[in-house]
């Protein structure tokens, strides 16, 4: 895993979709264990890569509250230069120089955490996120997010790369057998950093709120453009770290691709991880996305168009939104996701309501949500029948500050795009069965539906927050919740009516890598689930993902000839 400055801290922006995290770890005094000095590694491309060592170090596993020893340490950090070699030539990334390496303590991570959130002016800003992801039902309203993250956090992270300083951390208090196969993801990491500089590459999505029509669509366009930039990374070091275990054991990814379907399975559901095992699935998904979906991404890339591609390939040209990691052909046919363009909507809005939050909601993002609604079947259908989608917050601007720490302060809209009319149909059953789960005094406004206009399918629902407007034409399903009705019927009637234009389709093809907009304006779209996404990238490497690599290098030795059964 990456670990950005301030361990990326600074990228969980503002808006609503915002991971609202101040990690407010009990700072103890930081204590760093040395490692030996570090050996410069090689840097010539010709250089003969080393094996894989037969032999690790020690692997008795530290108890409970207890370190790993200065002897399992030195053991460790005496494989870097070999282990480097390794990653270079799976992945085909030179050497191009020193990587620095560190046994850090609890206290050191905390200390550090604690120091670079203490001066980030965003971190305070964070914490309105968490409204907006109650009012669109991604978390449930009396879920308390902080204080779970950090236990999450505390429980999953085995060890990050730090761009900054080149260095290497790993965590003395993860067991030896555990420390190789991630000083091999890190490793990967330290290389991806020489080639492309991570911590520019990956600070692509703008920052702050956007204020008009103009940047609303330029961000739109450029949403998910971080989160599958760490998809690629942590895909990359993921693969690296999986045939670091399954090589020495006559096995690698290529030869049996069945063993990455193993892993995958196994990502979400380590038998020690409590805290993972009880996280919302918002958290949970987004969590492992940048490893599960990643490690597919990178895969079937190398099986298609060979290493090359697969890993210097997808650096120099990376993909732009979730859609493409989870549709690994359309990145390679140059296709790029629908996002819908926005009308100006602010001569309707600005009045009553001051923008807080705008993003696509992309593939990942529907997945999620409809998995909420209806369970695995119905994440199924309607992620494969999804076609694009964005949604725009805003806050009352009468709100007391009281009323602005609460979902009642917010009004939100959500425009999604189907493959079919049918779909578009369905999802909006669907959604208007589920909205009991987030409003209290649900009712059919059955007096509002006699004024809809002919010809247009509306439902209107009343709640505690205000009236909910459910809006279908063909493919699309236009969602208002708490505008008042007069204002949720004209917003639906101006954006559905955009979609007509021909303006989507201009705005399908309008940004790309190789085109993008002459003026970046603040601004930070977030898909749903791009802020969790990159901020689980960036931590530090999960224990979810190293225990699934781990079970099936067990489940391989039990399945070799000649293996002991019970």
């Amino acid at each position: 895993m990456i670990q950005q400055s301030g361990l990326a801290l600074r990228t969980l922006r503002t808006p609503a979709f915002v991971l609202a995290i101040c990690l407010a770890v009990v700072p103890l005094s930081a204590q760093q264990v040395a490692a030996p000095a570090p050996q410069s590694a090689p840097s010539s491309q010709g250089s003969p890569p080393a094996q894989v060592p037969d032999k690790a170090p020690d692997t008795s596993a530290a108890a409970p509250g207890h370190h790993i020893t200065a002897e399992q340490a030195r053991q460790l950090f005496g494989l870097v230069d070999q282990l480097i070699q390794f990653s270079s030539q799976e992945t085909g990334f030179p050497i191009r120089g020193e990587v620095n390496r560190r046994l850090t303590t609890r206290a050191a991570v905390a200390s550090y955490l604690m120091a670079k959130l203490d001066d980030d002016q965003d971190a305070k800003r964070m914490q309105q996120s968490e409204i907006v992801l109650k009012k669109f039902g991604l978390l449930d309203r009396d879920f308390n997010l902080k204080p779970f993250l950090i236990d999450l956090l505390k429980e999953q992270i085995e060890a990050y790369y730090d761009p900054k300083t080149k260095t290497v951390n790993l965590l003395d208090w993860v067991a030896p057998d555990e420390q190789k196969p991630v000083l091999a993801h890190e490793l990967t990491h330290a290389l991806q950093d020489q080639h492309i500089n991570l911590d520019k590459w990956d600070e692509q999505t703008p920052v702050d709120v956007s204020l008009n029509s103009s940047d609303d669509n330029i961000h739109l366009a450029k949403d998910e453009i971080d989160a599958a930039r760490g998809a690629v990374i942590e895909g990359q070091a993921t693969a690296v770290m999986m045939d670091n275990i399954l090589k020495p054991m006559g096995h690698s990814r290529l030869k049996d691709p069945e063993v990455v379907e193993f892993i995958k399975r196994k990502m979400a559901a380590s038998s020690d991880s409590p805290v993972m095992a009880r996280a919302p699935i918002l958290l949970s998904e987004s969590l492992m996305f940048p490893y599960r979906d990643g490690l597919s991404f990178v895969q079937d890339i190398w099986m298609d168009k060979g290493r090359d591609a697969a890993f210097t390939g997808t650096l120099d040209h990376p993909p732009t939104s979730t859609w493409e990691i989870i549709n690994p052909l359309r990145y390679e046919q140059g296709m790029t996701p629908p996002i819908p363009l926005l009308p100006d909507i602010h001569p309707l809005a600005d009045k009553l309501y001051r923008p807080y939050d705008i993003g696509q909601v992309g593939q990942l993002d529907v997945k999620i949500l409809c998995h909420i609604l209806g369970g695995d079947q119905a994440a199924r259908d309607f992620a494969s029948a999804w076609d694009g989608g964005l949604y725009w917050a805003g806050q009352r601007r009468d709100a007391t500050p009281s009323e602005r720490a609460t979902t009642g302060s917010i009004a939100l809209f959500y425009l999604s795009m189907w493959t079919n009319p049918t779909s578009a149909q369905d999802f909006a059953r669907l959604y208007a069965r589920n909205l009991g789960r987030k409003y209290s005094n649900l009712k059919r406004d059955e007096a509002a539906e006699k004024s809809t206009p002919a010809g247009v399918d509306e439902e209107v629902y009343s709640t505690g927050e205000g009236p909910v407007v459910i809006t279908t034409r063909g493919k699309m399903v236009f969602i208002a919740e708490s505008f008042p009705l007069s204002l949720a019927r004209n917003l639906a009637s101006l954006i559905l009516d955009f979609q007509g234009s021909g303006a989507i389709e201009t705005a399908r093809g309008r940004f790309t890598p190789a085109n993008p907009p002459a003026v970046v304006f603040a601004s930070d779209p977030q898909p749903l689930t791009a802020s969790f996404v990159r901020f689980f990238a960036r931590a530090g490497v999960m224990k979810s993902a190293v225990d699934a690599a781990l079970q099936a290098r067990a489940s391989l030795v039990e399945a070799a000839p000649g293996a002991r059964r019970q």
